[in-house]
C-alpha cells in the first residue's frame, strides 16, 4: 500500500467528532480525527515498509504520525531519527505516547531520556519523563539504574509543583510507573506520590484529570501487580 492509500484510508477512518476532541487536546491541522483502534487496522500494512512509516511521521498529520509510532519497528530507530521525531511532535499526544514510547523500546533510551527530561524546551521535557517512565515499565529491575532513578524521584519531590504544566504530569505519570513497574522502589515512589499530593495541571477545555499518584499505586498494590512488567509501551 503506498503513502497515497494510506492517507486515504485515514481520511475515511476519521470523523468530525473525534477531530474536535484532539483539537481541544492541544492537536493542530492538518488531522482526520481517527480513533487508536482504528489506526491498529493499518498497522500491519505499514510495519512491512520501515520507509513507509517514517514518510507518515514526516507528513505533519497527527493521525499519520501516530501510526507512523505503532508501526515502526523501534529496534531501527537511529538516535538522530529519535531526535527528529522528538523536534516535530508538536503536542503532548505525540511527544508523551508516540515518541516516548519508540523512543523507551530503541537502543538509544536511556540516553535521550536522560537528555529530553532536562530539556529547557516543555515538549521535550515531557518526552523525555515519559520515555523514562516506558522504559522502567518494561525493562527487568536488575537492568535499572535505580541509584539514578531513586535520584529522579527526588527531583519529581523537590519540583514538580513549580515545573512547567505538562511537565508536572508526566512527572506525577514518573512516580506512578517507578510505584507501580519498579518492585525495589516502590516504597520511596509510594513516600514521593504521599509527599507530592494532588498535582495541578491546565488540561485545557477537556475532561481529563490528573490521577492521584499514591492511590494509584495503592491500587496496583492491592491486586498484586507491583513489578509486573509490560510487554510493550507502544500502544
Amino acid at each position: 500500500m503506498t503513502f497515497e492509500e494510506i492517507m486515504e484510508h485515514l481520511a475515511q477512518f476519521g470523523s468530525e467528532q473525534t477531530k474536535k476532541t484532539f483539537l481541544r487536546h492541544g492537536a493542530q491541522e492538518p488531522l482526520y480525527g481517527v480513533k487508536v483502534g482504528d489506526l491498529k487496522k493499518l498497522v500491519k500494512v505499514v510495519k512491512k515498509d520501515r520507509e513507509l512509516a517514517l514518510a507518515l511521521y514526516a507528513s505533519g498529520n497527527t493521525d499519520a504520525m501516530y501510526l507512523a509510532g505503532l508501526s515502526i519497528d523501534p529496534k531501527t530507530m537511529t538516535k538522530d531519527e529519535l531526535q527528529l521525531w522528538a523536534r516535530q511532535a508538536y503536542w503532548y499526544m505525540l511527544t508523551e505516547y508516540t515518541v516516548a514510547g519508540v523512543a523507551a523500546e530503541s537502543s538509544s533510551a536511556l540516553e535521550l531520556a536522560r537528555e529530553w527530561l532536562q530539556s529547557p524546551n516543555e515538549l521535550l521535557a515531557t518526552c523525555g519523563w515519559s520515555t523514562y517512565a516506558n522504559y522502567i515499565s518494561v525493562t527487568p529491575d536488575e537492568k535499572l539504574d535505580l541509584h539514578e532513578i531513586a535520584g529522579l524521584l527526588e527531583q519529581v519531590r523537590t519540583t514538580i509543583h513549580t515545573e512547567r504544566n505538562r511537565v508536572r504530569y508526566t512527572m506525577n505519570s514518573f512516580v506512578i510507573i517507578v510505584g507501580t513497574y519498579c518492585e525495589p522502589l516502590s516504597k520511596l515512589a509510594i513516600e514521593v506520590a504521599a509527599e507530592i499530593g494532588s498535582v495541578q495541571v491546565a488540561v485545557g477545555q477537556t475532561a481529563c484529570k490528573v490521577p492521584l499518584a499514591s492511590a494509584y499505586i495503592h491500587k496496583v498494590e492491592a491486586m498484586g501487580r507491583i513489578g509486573k512488567k509490560k510487554k510493550t509501551c507502544i500502544c
